[in-house]
């Protein structure tokens, strides 16, 4: 199987609880949405388009010297192999922003509504070396930018509030940059490490630590059997792209449900159920 690897879900998802990790990327079941943290995406958006085509030492003190060239572009990786392991894996995103160094390098920035710590820095470090390996190492039609020397974090973090108008409120806060360092072999490791949970047996639920699989747990209690007469719970028997091999997602069209490729629209591989 060819596991997709968005780079924010090598995140808080894998670190929050491998059970779901694998349900979403090995079966296509997904934790339901939180409608919270969409302001943070809306703030980092905001944030994309005001800083393009500006200096980077504009943003804030630390970020090496350039210019912001490129902001919400999806990447694609080529596959990657693993020796020893059964299956591939490519990554697949959306990085925030990536600056143009004077150098002629590269740097890959993620935009952070918060307050620093070295284990955030450390976790989301992952997206950042999962971005560079794709710009370095793309799928064929895929963005390519090369070398990337530089990866880095920038924080906003609110401390004040301004009332401008009767229809306005303006948050301000500190810029700080936190600069990753770069360790391409760690990152692989990581990457095999996570490859080989996906290609075991799905890890057993955490209903000490995740809110999902603690719903789960207690439903699965009090009712042994849903209306379809499976076990709540337990992971459907998930088929392949007939096209590309990819795992898929059950969906729901006019027809009635059916499976559809998780690479969608790059891959409009179905079947029927």
């Amino acid at each position: 199987m060819n596991y997709r690897l968005s780079p924010s879900d090598l995140t808080f998802l894998y670190d929050g609880c491998k059970h779901c990790f694998v349900l979403k990327v090995k079966h296509g079941i997904f934790q339901p949405s939180i409608p919270l943290p969409a302001i943070f995406t809306k703030i980092a958006a905001l944030q994309k388009e005001f800083y393009s085509d500006k200096r980077t030492e504009s943003i804030c003190p630390g970020p090496p010297p350039g210019i912001v060239s490129y902001g919400e572009k999806h990447v694609r990786s080529k596959t990657l192999e693993f020796s020893g392991c059964e299956s591939t894996c490519y990554i697949n995103g959306r990085f925030d922003i990536v600056a143009g160094l004077d150098d002629r390098s590269y740097a890959v920035f993620d935009f952070k509504t918060g307050s620093p710590s070295d284990e955030k820095a450390e976790m989301y470090g992952r997206q950042l070396h999962a971005y560079s390996l794709a710009l370095e190492h793309p799928a064929d039609g895929a963005l390519a930018l090369s070398p990337i020397s530089s990866l880095g974090l920038i924080y906003f973090t609110p401390d004040s509030c301004a009332h401008p108008g009767p229809l306005r409120q303006i948050l301000e806060g500190d810029m700080k940059w936190i600069a990753v360092r770069r360790d391409d072999t760690v990152f692989m490791g990581f990457l095999e490490s996570v490859v080989r949970l996906l290609d075991g047996p799905t890890p057993p639920t955490e209903p000490s630590s995740c809110d999902w699989c603690k719903f789960r747990t207690r439903t699965g209690d009090e009712q042994s059997v849903n209306a379809t007469g499976t076990v709540p719970g337990a992971v459907p028997t998930v088929p392949t792209c007939p096209v590309c091999s990819g795992p898929m997602r059950l969906r729901t069209g006019k027809f009635g449900d059916f499976w559809s490729c998780m690479n969608y629209p790059n891959c409009k591989g179905t079947r029927n159920t």
